[in-house]
């Protein structure tokens, strides 16, 4: 997968993480929506490194967009808790 697709698997996996864990986070839709983003590579990272699992070239690939939505969730949950109570 090229860069671009990658980044269309973040904003979509940022999408599912949000409704996953629905809340108000302190970056608004921008900043979900950039967590998303790394998320889907922090996903596919981890995956390929300690989970000896290599990113598929297709974008279809079912272990691919799981390895995405769970790096969106640890960077969003991540997130909430160091900037979580910015907003009093």
């Amino acid at each position: 997968m090229g860069i671009v697709s990658w980044i269309i698997l973040g904003l979509l996996a940022g999408a599912v993480a949000k409704i996953l864990l629905p809340g108000r986070d302190p970056g608004g839709l921008i900043g979900t929506t950039l967590i998303g983003i790394a998320g889907a590579f922090v996903g596919g990272w981890i995956s390929a490194r300690f989970l000896d699992r290599p990113v598929q070239n297709d974008f279809y690939d079912l272990p691919t967009w799981g390895a995405a939505i769970g790096g969106s969730l640890v960077l969003l949950i991540a997130y909430r808790l160091l900037f979580g109570h910015s907003r009093r």
